[in-house]
């Protein structure tokens, strides 16, 4: 899995998946027509187009085996540009499962981080079972509420904000995942920068009673060694940690 910045070839397969996604889970509280319409107004061509060139504006896409199976859209706002918003993380209903979405959650959280971020947030409409549950798995508490159009029509949509990162507090998103044929559980919230993307602690258990070692964010490898330095190395992709006491744990 290969998650990257959208560019301009992306814009079909945005839009492909965003219509898929919309009818797949929002149908219980919005109709075709209006969907069809939130589609047009967000993800037309002129829009995606001015977005994706927007400096301000974040698109990742996440792609397996050559194909796109989900993005999210997100932006930076708010004096000097500190606030990071997440605005929709879509996966394709075909490849969900499996921690597609957490992944690209962690990713597009570490770069807005990267752009300046002093904090996080996200945005679900309040209908969205799911997807509040999934901010609030993932770290998020629901901090207000703002309304959002969507065609003729207005909604409700809840805003889930991050700690203080500043504050050194962990974030808690925790991911089970199958590799190698062993169960491991992932802390993305405790975490080492790498040369290619960061090193994230493994445990064997669910409740991180048992280190199991270090999971690679850039191959999703376990094959990583560290020495007495803290020097980690990743021994498929070659990712690498380099010696130091520099905790970067707000990754």
């Amino acid at each position: 899995m290969e998650i990257r910045e959208a560019t301009e070839a992306d814009v079909d397969a945005i839009r492909s998946i965003a219509s898929d996604s919309l009818n797949s889970t929002y149908t219980d509280f919005l109709d075709e027509e209006t969907i069809g319409d939130a589609v047009g107004q967000w993800y037309g061509d002129d829009a995606l187009t001015d977005a994706l060139e927007d400096e301000h504006a974040l698109f990742l896409v996440v792609e397996r085996d050559g194909e796109i199976v989900g993005f999210s859209q997100s932006e930076l706002v708010g004096q000097r540009y500190g606030t990071g918003q997440i605005l929709w993380l879509h996966i394709d209903p075909d490849h969900r499962g499996g921690g597609t979405g957490v992944r690209l959650l962690v990713r597009t959280r570490e770069k807005l981080l990267e752009q300046g971020a002093d904090q996080i947030q996200g945005f679900v409409l309040a209908d969205n079972e799911g997807g509040n549950e999934f901010y609030a798995d993932h770290g998020f508490q629901q901090a207000d509420q703002r309304e959002v159009e969507i065609g003729d029509e207005t909604f409700t949509e809840n805003v889930y904000v991050e700690g203080d990162i500043e504050s050194g507090e962990e974030w808690s998103a925790i991911d089970e995942l199958v590799v190698d044929d062993e169960t491991i559980y992932v802390s993305y919230g405790e975490a080492a920068r790498g040369s290619k993307s960061p090193f994230y602690v493994a445990y064997e258990t669910a409740e991180q009673s048992e280190l199991y070692g270090w999971f690679c964010g850039n191959c999703d490898s376990l094959d990583n060694a560290m020495d007495t330095m803290g020097r980690i190395q990743c021994n498929v992709c070659g990712n690498r940690r380099k010696a130091t006491r520099w905790d970067s744990s707000y990754l």
